[in-house]
């Protein structure tokens, strides 16, 4: 179970020019009773230092269903507990990757590249602790499909998008009436490291 608290500091003088600044805070505990044990304790704890609990924001719930700094848990295999990224953290990455891998813009792939390296890098700094392999791997897959649209964007034409896979050496991967069904916008590449 987890006993979950935000809270902010209520100055004694409200005429302070320094704003409130929310802290959060998780308290595991074993059972849901001794979670709201232990949230009774924390609201009388609270109120002693003039701190006051945002209740909206604050639960005594299974440590599952709640987030931590857009980290999560989940069970693994044996009842292993594992942390992942929390699902709210990964719309928050892919909406930014999205805004930063549009297509319109005029801008060439190594501005491209130059602009999401280091989101990238942070991101994975941060969320380096999560045990989840094949997130990585399907976000991997995702972000370099978006680059592969981008280079196609570029190209445009389907003879050019031809040229440039061939030169690549990608034909041997591509249907034969590839060529003549591509079109400018919806013409996605083949899923191959050659051509990425």
């Amino acid at each position: 179970m987890c006993c979950s608290t935000k809270w902010t500091w209520r100055w004694r003088r409200e005429a302070t020019a320094s704003p409130a600044t929310p802290t959060t805070a998780c308290v595991y505990v074993g059972s849901t009773k001794a979670g709201e044990r232990g949230m009774a304790y924390l609201r009388k704890l609270y109120t002693g230092l003039k701190l006051q609990i945002n209740d909206a924001k604050s639960a005594v719930a299974s440590a599952f269903g709640r987030k931590f700094l857009g980290y999560a848990l989940w069970v693994a295999q044996g009842r292993e507990v594992k942390c992942k990224v929390a699902v709210k953290a990964l719309g928050n990455f892919k909406a930014r990757v999205r805004q930063l891998t549009r297509r319109s813009g005029g801008r060439s792939m190594s501005e491209v590249v130059e602009k999401l390296r280091p989101y990238l890098l942070g991101w994975k700094a941060y969320f380096g602790l999560v045990q989840t392999p094949g997130v990585w791997r399907g976000l991997d897959e995702w972000l370099r499909h978006r680059l592969r649209a981008i280079q196609l964007w570029h190209w445009r034409r389907p003879k050019a998008i031809y040229r440039e896979l061939k030169a690549l050496g990608a034909v041997a991967m591509l249907p034969n009436k590839w060529r003549e069904t591509a079109t400018a916008g919806g013409a996605t590449a083949p899923n191959c490291s050659t051509a990425c």
